[in-house]
């Protein structure tokens, strides 16, 4: 069984809770986001509620748990939750935990999630478990932050408040770990974008779907799709909701293309395949028909191409063409990239067919 510490946390400490911290859950339980999340959570959340859990988190001491409250240790203020599962005969533990809307972006979860994990580390836990939701990315960067390492996915893990299943990216750290902060290989965009004053990138959303379907469904783009297909609405919506994920796992940045004078949508522009020991990535993008002939895809690609030479370690891009899609050609040509190499039936075409493949780098200078 877990002791009942008090737990130093760099500008926060870990106590057991206390009956006066229960106004202060009650009004932070209230917040959509930790609903959102934490599905377990009432809807509308009361003070009684709040009295009810700290009931639950006396019993789970008892059992074997560990349930701390965040809190500011000059005054003693409850700030947030944070809690270790019993670790059982495998001496594993999940830590799960909620900050109050008024302590956030102040670097609090991530300090009480190191504390607490090394706090269990020091009695015995070897391996201590995250698990955040595919959209949470908030919490995937405090696991990242407190040296926990990205293991991959757990399809349907959990459950949403309507009984869905949700699939959950899984984090762990283990004793043996050195604890430092884990970076993704892609940086945030400075600002949350890109922009030249005529077009601007922006991380794809869950809201951009419907205009990705329809550019999609453009017979233009469907030829020279791999596969040369449309997908369904429900696939691509799904994909905006992983794009966030896919980022700060350093595996694909997706991004919108935007005119910089509306922020209407434009189109689609990402960087795939990337492999760190190489340097290398691909470079890949679509655009909708009425935003054609503006010069838009020559200036995203420059931007995005720009923007990874100037804050990864890539040091090449490639890219790939159908041979007859001339006005891809032109967009690779005025974007710095040279022409390599023509690859024999490399990419899928319809019908079980296979279709050549021109393709292009553009380098570090």
């Amino acid at each position: 069984m877990f002791s009942q510490d008090v737990i130093p946390a760099g500008h926060v400490e870990l106590r057991p809770h206390r009956d006066g911290d229960a106004a202060a859950i009650a009004r932070a339980c209230s917040d959509p986001l930790i609903a959102r999340y934490i599905p377990s959570v009432p809807v509308p959340y009361t003070l009684g509620d709040a009295r009810a859990y700290l009931e639950t988190a006396a019993e789970g001491w008892r059992s074997g748990a560990a349930q701390f409250a965040i809190c500011d240790p000059a005054t003693g203020d409850w700030v947030g939750n944070i809690g270790l599962t019993a670790p059982g005969a495998r001496a594993v533990s999940e830590v799960g935990y909620l900050v109050a809307p008024w302590a956030r972006r102040q670097g609090v979860a991530t300090a009480a999630t190191r504390a607490v994990t090394e706090w269990a580390h020091r009695r015995g836990v070897g391996r201590v478990e995250l698990l955040a939701d595919v959209e949470n990315l908030a919490g995937q960067r405090v696991a990242m932050g407190a040296g926990f390492h990205r293991e991959g996915v757990r399809r349907g893990g959990g459950l949403s408040r309507d009984g869905r299943r949700e699939d959950l990216v899984a984090f762990a750290r283990l004793a043996s770990d050195p604890g430092y902060p884990l970076l993704s290989f892609l940086p945030p965009l400075p600002g949350g974008e890109l922009t030249d004053g005529v077009v601007r990138l922006t991380p794809i959303t869950v809201e951009d779907a419907p205009e990705f379907h329809r550019m999609m469904c453009d017979p233009d783009v469907r030829r020279y799709h791999v596969p040369p297909e449309t997908p369904p609405l429900a696939d691509l919506t799904e994909r905006c909701r992983w794009t966030g994920t896919w980022w700060l796992a350093g595996e694909r940045a997706e991004l919108a293309i935007r005119d910089a004078a509306t922020g209407a949508f434009a189109g689609h522009i990402q960087l795939m395949q990337i492999i760190p020991p190489l340097g290398q990535a691909m470079v890949g993008y679509s655009l909708l028909a009425e935003h054609r002939g503006k010069g838009f895809t020559t200036r995203a690609v420059n931007l995005l191409v720009e923007w990874a030479f100037a804050h990864t370690s890539l040091s090449r891009i490639i890219a790939g063409t159908n041979p007859d899609n001339t006005p891809s050609q032109r967009v690779l040509e005025r974007a710095g990239f040279t022409r390599e190499a023509l690859i024999r039936g490399l990419i899928p075409g319809p019908g079980g067919t296979r279709l050549d493949d021109l393709q292009w780098a553009r380098t570090r200078r």
